[in-house]
């Protein structure tokens, strides 16, 4: 899924700068882009805004990577007839299975300009001297700021439990 870039900023401005010539395209301008993108016509039913986010997702996807197997797979067992419930505890089981780091990975998250390494470890996750009990915490140690942990630290994009040695 990841593909490995020196830096995402060349990348991303130029991914952003794509997508905001799309948004300046007509209905008949993005029918075209889509029939260059996905080599065969829109459906012609399709409106503008829903042509616009397919192609700016296609965009950001050959970009930065596509959703990986697992998770399409769930987004397809969504579309089930199943109550919303039962839909997002089967969402939420797949983000806890997508976000879980095995005792002994490091992860390096870069903040206002500094490495940091922590480790997970059984009993919380080591930074600095200190163990915490989550991911959330020492991202909120580093920042100030309450974020969501996996995601802070890029579990989310599919580098769980890839190791950096020494």
């Amino acid at each position: 899924m990841g593909r490995t870039r020196r830096s995402k900023r060349p990348l991303r401005n130029s991914v952003e700068s794509e997508i905001a010539q799309l948004r300046g395209l007509d209905l008949r301008g993005l029918q075209a882009r889509w029939k260059i993108t996905f080599r065969k016509p829109a459906l012609p039913h399709l409106p503008k805004h829903l042509l616009f986010g397919v192609l700016a997702y296609r965009l950001q996807a050959d970009a930065f990577g596509d959703l990986d197997a697992a998770t399409k797979a769930a987004l397809e067992r969504s579309g089930e007839t199943k109550s919303r419930s039962v839909v997002a505890s089967q969402l939420e089981a797949h983000d806890r299975r997508q976000t879980k780091a095995e005792a002994g990975t490091v992860l390096m998250r870069e903040w206002k300009g500094r490495q940091h390494r922590v480790m997970v470890m059984t009993d919380g996750v080591a930074w600095n001297g200190k163990t915490y009990r989550s991911l959330s915490a020492v991202a909120f140690a580093m920042t100030g700021t309450r974020w969501n942990g996996p995601r802070f630290f890029g579990l989310r994009d599919g580098t769980i439990g890839k190791k950096v040695k020494d």
